[in-house]
């Protein structure tokens, strides 16, 4: 195969030492995409459906991307598939890649592991992008009793036919994620699904996502979060994400004018996705080496301070005594040689700690 240049490797999930495979390419300040339920790396550069992702965040950002448990070059049959190994299986990740901060990047069904990380690890996760997701799974929304027998039809479908020769259960779910696709698309989503996963781990990742309620994370997030979707997904309906977004606190909310749930590099939507993205992660977003110094906690506390709170709001939410956030900026001040908080804040923000989206209330 031809096209983006990457090198593989693997680390351990702590959670049952499930090998994952994951690459990271291109300079700058990280991103992490958290794992879709179709991934596989080597066929994910050359794709049609899904390169264009990589060729342009790589430009601006260090990205890097891994195929979650049971898909792809990770292990493909694990005993367990569900939230949690999902969850350990990013932690893996972002450690083995030795990252301290980044920015989070969930498209779909990745937006539910990575909601719950960013929850889990507000220290770390400075920027939160979401496209296409839900903090509700088909079965757990209003109204929903009655589509269970749907879903669960579809999943026996996949369970029985996702690697048959014919493409018809393939089609089906690609007509759900990309309505407005050319032949060419079809045929490489067709070849990129096909080559993601089994049939049996498709069937009991669809299980899991479409049962979740992940809202108690949403309503924990800390960093500065986008959220955009496509203005008329047939695969998760427009409201899903205006729901998701008015969870998260100061979150934003930026619809996509497209039909797919998959943005497309032909499309109108991809242009206007990708410019939210660079506007809202700074390319050098907290990548400054003199706040490398900083201990992961005095990094949040810089970034609190970035977004305009006060030494009180930044107790309350780092739980600590207002004494103690006192002593942390002390500590501060000295590794970073300023005088007072407006030097500190400018600094900040220029080495892109905050976000001028999130000091707008």
């Amino acid at each position: 195969m031809t096209g983006v240049r990457q090198r593989v490797r693997y680390c351990a999930s702590a959670a049952d030492g499930v090998r994952i495979g994951y690459a990271q390419r291109g300079n700058g300040a990280a991103i992490v995409k958290s794992g879709n339920s179709l991934s596989h790396l080597d066929f994910e550069k050359d794709s049609s459906v899904w390169r264009h992702y990589a060729t342009a965040l790589m430009r601006d950002y260090s990205y890097v991307n891994y195929d979650p448990r049971g898909c792809g070059l990770s292990d493909r049959h694990p005993d367990d598939m569900s939230f949690a190994a999902s969850l350990s299986d990013l932690e893996a990740v972002v450690d083995a890649a030795n990252l301290q901060q980044f920015s989070l990047l969930a498209l779909c069904g990745g937006s539910a592991v990575a909601l719950a990380y960013a929850a889990k690890h507000p220290d770390r996760v400075t920027h939160l992008v979401i496209h296409g997701g839900y903090a509700l799974g088909p079965m757990r929304r209003p109204g929903a009793s009655h589509v269970r027998e749907v879903y669960e039809s579809i999943a026996t479908l996949v369970e029985f036919g996702w690697e048959a020769t014919s493409p018809a259960i393939r089609q089906m779910i690609a007509l759900q994620f990309l309505p407005d696709a050319t032949p060419e698309h079809y045929r490489a989503f067709h070849e990129f699904a096909k080559a993601s996963l089994s049939s049996d781990s498709f069937a009991q990742r669809f299980r899991v996502l479409y049962d979740l309620d992940v809202a108690p994370f949403a309503r924990r997030i800390a960093c500065p979060t986008l959220v955009t979707h496509s203005t008329h997904d047939p695969w998760v309906p427009i409201e899903e994400g205006q729901y998701l977004a008015s969870l998260i606190p100061q979150a934003q909310f930026v619809p996509i004018r497209s039909q797919n749930h998959l943005l497309l590099e032909h499309e109108p939507g991809w242009r206007h996705w990708l410019d939210e993205v660079r506007s809202f992660i700074p390319a050098n977003a907290a990548s400054s080496p003199v706040f490398n110094e900083l201990t992961p906690r005095e990094r949040e506390l810089v970034n609190l301070m970035a977004r305009g709170l006060s030494n009180i709001e930044i107790a309350a939410t780092l739980e600590l005594s207002t004494k103690t956030v006192k002593n942390y900026i002390n500590s501060v001040f000295a590794k970073l040689d300023v005088v007072s908080r407006a030097q500190l804040i400018v600094r900040a923000r220029d080495a892109g700690f905050g976000s001028p989206h999130a000091l707008a209330s």
